[in-house]
């Protein structure tokens, strides 16, 4: 299966209730060039992150700070340890956000890196934490599916993903404020909603966001704290 034909089964099989469908299918101080090659290389982002760890992200809205504690979810840390440090969030849209559930991002500005990261699943974690307010957790689309994409909680009816294997990896212990006030006015991605396709998105990238869906905000930069 192609990587955007998989991503589009991935966001029809979360198709539950309209509310859950949850899967869109810090730099290091190393050089630039350095990052650059390894955001296209998911088989070499596989450094253990530390037990506890922060991550600020610097968006167009404001500042907020991400703590992950690997033994919520050691798989999910490790994934989300690597993707900060290459810096894959630099320039990422929030593209999927909703009153009173939560805000998703993950896709690349760059549709060759979707589709290098779009077929580097890990391995489920055990779901340890529930998913309440500011808990962050990996989408996925099913067993075994988790990739690149996140989602922070806004509400703590969100525990009912619990059961279906979302394991929050952190959460968000300063700048929540900043979260909420993220654009929502586009609402449910399509084709349920107004918001952008994600397939699409994932193969044209940034300029497709800019052209279609200019008022959702980004993250400017991410980086280890």
């Amino acid at each position: 299966m192609g990587y955007h034909q998989g991503m589009r089964r991935r966001l029809l099989l979360l198709a539950l209730p309209a509310a859950l469908v949850l899967s869109a299918c810090s730099k290091s101080e190393s050089s630039p060039g350095a990052a650059g090659d390894a955001i296209l290389h998911p088989e070499r982002a596989t450094e253990q992150a530390p037990e506890t760890f922060k991550a600020k992200f610097s968006t167009t809205k404001g500042d907020f700070v991400i703590e992950v504690t690997r033994s919520w979810a050691p798989r999910g840390a490790d994934r989300f340890y690597n993707l900060v440090k290459i810096g894959y969030f630099n320039g990422v849209r929030f593209y999927r956000a909703i009153e009173g559930f939560m805000v998703q991002f993950g896709i690349h500005p760059d549709p060759a890196v979707n589709t290098a990261w779009g077929r580097a699943s890990i391995p489920d974690d055990p779901v340890e934490k529930s998913n309440t307010r500011g808990f962050v957790t990996f989408a996925m689309a099913g067993p075994n599916t988790r990739s690149e994409q996140l989602f922070i909680n806004y509400a703590d009816k969100n525990k009912r993903l619990d059961p279906m294997g979302f394991a929050p990896i952190g959460q968000v212990v300063e700048g929540m404020s900043v979260v909420d006030a993220l654009y929502k006015g586009y609402g449910e991605m399509a084709p349920k909603g107004r918001g952008p396709d994600p397939s699409r998105a994932s193969r044209e990238g940034e300029a497709y966001f800019e052209k279609e869906f200019p008022e959702l905000d980004k993250i400017n930069k991410a980086t280890l704290l």
